[in-house]
């Protein structure tokens, strides 16, 4: 029906919210339970839960790398916990990864794109896999001193490179107007740091992690100063057109704590009062942060640490408005991680003592063991159940979503006779035996009619020619159904190669009780060329039988027909077809 399927399918679908629930709470965790015990299993008989996380290196781990790998370890989890939100499945793709493609090089535009497709097609297994894959690496981190926390690492630092790169758009590090007090270069990045430093034996983290972390995040903070100089940036302008002043009248849009949208405004209104006045603030706390901790990397002193430390967890707060609300949140942003990735690196924790264990060794070895099972196991079901997704037929969520269930039928198929594109009779009730997957279309329609060609055109090309199904499409429009408007729709639309394929009409007062039989509505409004229509499809059984009625309002999106063709081969095996 032109004008309708526009794509505004709501995030919090309340069928796919109950899908995603179930897949999340139940389907997965069955997997990930199961994997867990294996894992246990394993480790009893080769007798390592009583000797988990008690290896030398393990008890004499670095000060500093204790606390990046248990302070990232509760940002994997937490980042995790918010891929639990209802709106992800239908929210992340759309809401989240495709706004960032205006700011990403061309290069990886289709990268990015075939990403938000890949997620649309997919978007409840990618929803939970991607969910629980943070969660499972945040509790190896925290409960794993040596392999297995290391490995997690490595897990981190490719999904971490992945996510700043595709979900990120290289953190908008081509972005115009980019700044750090907005997420510039991207949470991921900071994670991708941490996690190559965990990766790396424990003694060369403790002989070069504080002097290059604190050397690469001065250099990252004197780029972030020149950006913040530039005009483009829009942070030297006064009032309402001040970057920040825009930026935070936008944030305060979302629902969250009234104390927090106060204290953001506010700031942003200063912004604007300040003009570059405010911008020269900025750029002074980056430049004497950057200098003083490329110094602090050769230097017992602690200041340029406990400075951007500060400052970092303000600007979380003012300038990036703590980032986790609005539904679709992926993660605290970039200042926090920022912050715990300098405080781990500050001189004074150089040559400082492994932090004291104060539970029982036994205690800490076999709970640690346990919990690390389950987060091997939420791993692996995460890498294992997105990589079969990926490579797997569309999922039904975006059509269940646009178009709610098909309605389960069981009644005799009206039957009728007319005249398919060859002018030939075509009557219905001679074609019993065979299955019939019939719709109504529009043959001068170019909107949502082309669409639902191409799902038939499609659904057909999935199976062997010699299958007994007939695709029976009848001419929705009293003003324009003769046999040339009829042969030229199949024409551009690439329907003459398709097997069994009949395409009727006949007289408005035939096709009209066609359309009444089926329940289906046509009207044409003055002066439009096209008709409005019902858009529907219908199952019939070789008995004859009516099978599905099922709705249709086609989604453009190349997954969204991928999701459509997925429930009509899905709907046509409920019916008998093989």
């Amino acid at each position: 029906m032109p004008g309708m399927g526009q794509n505004n399918v709501s995030l919090t679908n309340p069928i796919v919210v109950s899908v995603f629930r179930h897949h999340l709470y139940v389907t997965s965790v069955y997997w990930i339970i199961g994997i867990a015990l294996v894992a246990l299993l394993g480790a009893t008989l080769l007798r390592r839960l009583n000797t988990f996380n008690l290896s030398k290196a393990g008890l004499s781990e670095p000060r500093s790398r204790t606390i990046l790998r248990i302070g990232f370890g509760i940002i994997w989890v937490f980042d995790g916990i918010l891929q639990f939100q209802p709106g992800m499945p239908l929210g992340l793709a759309n809401a989240v990864v495709r706004p960032t493609l205006s700011g990403a090089p061309s290069w990886l535009h289709p990268l990015m794109l075939h990403a938000i497709n890949l997620w649309n097609a997919h978007p409840i297994d990618l929803a939970t896999g991607t969910a629980w894959i943070q969660v499972g690496i945040g509790l190896a981190l925290i409960t794993s001193n040596a392999t297995i926390g290391r490995g997690a690492a490595v897990v981190a630092a490719g999904w971490a490179g992945l996510i700043w790169l595709i979900g990120n758009g290289a953190g908008g590090a081509f972005a115009s107007g980019s700044s750090v007090l907005f997420g510039w270069p991207g949470a991921t990045f900071f994670y991708f740091v941490a996690a190559v430093w965990i990766v790396l034996p424990p003694g060369y983290f403790a002989e070069h992690f504080s002097r290059w972390t604190l050397r690469v995040v001065a250099l990252v903070l004197l780029i972030a100063a020149v950006l913040q100089c530039l005009a483009s940036a829009g942070f030297w302008h006064g009032g309402n057109s001040n970057a920040l002043t825009a930026m935070s009248r936008s944030m305060t849009e979302t629902a969250q704590p009234h104390a927090l949208a106060w204290i953001v405004r506010h700031v942003g209104d200063l912004a604007g009062t300040l003009g570059g006045g405010f911008n020269v603030i900025i750029i002074l706390w980056l430049v004497a942060c950057a200098v003083g901790l490329w110094y602090a990397s050769t230097h017992q002193i602690n200041w340029p640490v406990v400075t951007l430390v500060v400052g970092a967890v303000i600007v979380w707060v003012v300038g990036e408005d703590i980032a986790i609300y609005g539904g679709v949140g992926t993660d605290i942003n970039s200042m926090i991680p920022l912050a715990l990735l300098v405080w781990c690196s500050r001189p004074a924790w150089r040559s400082a003592a492994p932090l004291v264990r104060r539970l029982p060794e036994e205690f800490r070895s076999s709970s640690g063991a346990v919990v690390a099972a389950f987060a091997t196991g939420m791993i692996l079901f995460s890498v294992v159940s997105m990589g079969i997704a990926s490579v797997s037929a569309a999922e039904l969520t975006l059509f269940v979503a646009q178009n709610g269930p098909a309605a389960s039928v069981n009644t005799k198929a009206p039957v009728f006779t007319l005249t398919d594109q060859h002018d030939e009779p075509y009557r219905l009730e001679e074609h019993k035996g065979r299955y019939i997957l019939m719709t109504f279309l529009d043959p001068v329609c170019y909107t949502d009619c082309p669409l639902l060609a191409a799902q038939l055109r499609q659904v057909r090309a999935q199976l062997p020619a010699s299958t007994p199904l007939d695709i029976v499409v009848v001419a929705a429009n009293p003003l324009h159904q003769t046999l040339a408007n009829v042969r030229h729709f199949i024409k551009i639309h690439d329907l003459s190669s398709v097997p069994n394929f009949y395409f009727v009409t006949g007289s408005t007062a035939k096709t009209r009780k066609v359309w009444n039989s089926y329940g289906i509505s046509v009207t044409n409004e003055p002066g439009d060329i096209m008709s409005i229509h019902s858009d529907y499809m219908f199952i019939i059984k070789p008995s004859g039988r009516l099978r599905w009625i099922i709705p249709d309002d086609p989604l453009s999106s190349s997954a969204g027909q991928q999701s459509s063709e997925s429930e009509l081969m899905s709907l046509l095996r409920q019916a008998g077809l093989h």
